[in-house]
Formats: C-alpha cells, structure tokens, sequence
C-alpha cells in the first residue's frame, strides 16, 4: 500500500472525551495529549483551548477538536 492509499487520520490538539455520569454530566477534555479538565458545556471546550493559546474557529473541523462518543451537542450520557 502506498502512503497516498492509505486512509488519512487527523490527530488535532484538542480531544474531547465521552460523556461521564455526574451532577451535571461531563466530558474530559485533552490538550495536546494531557488531561486539562471538565467540560459541560461547548463553551468550557472553548474556554480550555483558549487558556492553552488555541483559537477554535470550527468546533465540527476534526483536524481541530476530537469529539468522542458523540458531538458538541452530546452533553447527557446514552
């Protein structure tokens, strides 16, 4: 297989965790590798981005942020 076949997999910065049970629910957010918090909300992503000097301009861009087990509008466990 020739590395133009092969599929392309992004590894963006920003990896945001399935949501865990809890009073509210959360996600864990990752940076670059490291764990650096809880979010509840898309904007807690945002806000964890921005303290690490990443600008987010598209939340859905999966070069950008990483969502597992579902997207910027899952935020209640399945």
């Amino acid at each position: 297989m020739t590395e133009s076949a092969s599929p392309y997999i992004s590894h963006p910065r920003i990896l945001v965790l399935g949501v865990q049970p809890g009073t509210p629910p959360f996600r864990i957010v990752e940076i670059d590798g490291q764990v650096v918090g809880e979010a509840k909300a898309a904007t807690d992503v945002l806000a964890a981005a921005a303290a690490f000097g990443i600008t987010v301009h598209d939340m859905d861009d999966p070069d950008v942020v990483r969502w597992v087990g579902g997207d910027k509008y899952t935020w209640t466990p399945r």
